[in-house]
């Protein structure tokens, strides 16, 4: 068995002081440190959110939209989300803490301007892929573990995409190593989830 942990956008950006908090998304830093310093995996890769200035998920990009708002892009309705993880900036690199001298593979994302991209697998108009499922196979992954920010959006995407892409994949949820930027959201996304096949666990109940 190949087992991997998949680290989704562990960023300065979605955590406190950063372009788009999550409440407490730093709190999931310690969760995955101790997880890759476990030897329970045999790859660890990270999801980074690597927009350009210009993307058009911005409020920014709209005249007359604040973040937060709805609107549209490429056709498709879009919440509009402050400029963030812009490339090379300090809000989007990872953040500080997290021990990024074990990761073995780093999946940008985001950076098509014309299309917003939550998970780490693919854009949401699930037209372009990023690569990370071939990756994953050719590395001959049994068993994947999805953690990071935020749950209701980039993590849950990520981890519907492994079950549907990743056939024959074991997909688990850390549940304790997320955050999640609507606490509805949250509960509705791990419900999702785990109707479509993702195991929710915790860190604690991670046989090392």
């Amino acid at each position: 068995m190949t087992k991997a942990l998949l680290l989704i956008d562990i960023q300065n950006g979605f955590c406190p002081g950063g372009n788009l908090p999550v409440a407490d998304g730093d709190e999931v830093v310690p969760v995955a440190n101790r997880l890759i310093a476990s030897g329970a995996y045999d790859l660890i890769v990270a999801s980074q959110d690597w927009h350009p200035s210009n993307h058009g998920s911005f409020a920014s990009q709209h005249r007359g939209k604040q973040p937060f708002d709805m609107g549209e892009l490429s056709g498709q309705p879009q919440v509009m989300w402050p400029d963030h993880c812009i490339q090379d900036s300090v809000d989007a690199e990872f953040h500080p803490d997290l021990a990024t001298d074990r990761i073995d593979f780093v999946q940008r994302k985001g950076e098509n301007p014309k299309v917003d991209s939550y998970s780490a697998f693919r854009d949401n108009d699930q037209a372009a892929l990023t690569g990370l499922a071939e990756w994953l196979m050719a590395k001959g992954v049994t068993s994947l573990d999805v953690m990071g920010l935020a749950t209701d959006y980039c993590v849950k995407f990520s981890a519907l995409d492994a079950i549907d892409m990743l056939p024959g994949v074991t997909v688990r949820l850390i549940a304790d190593g997320c955050r999640g930027i609507d606490p509805t959201g949250v509960e509705e996304a791990i419900e999702s989830m785990r109707q479509a096949g993702v195991e929710i666990t915790d860190s604690s109940r991670i046989g090392f």
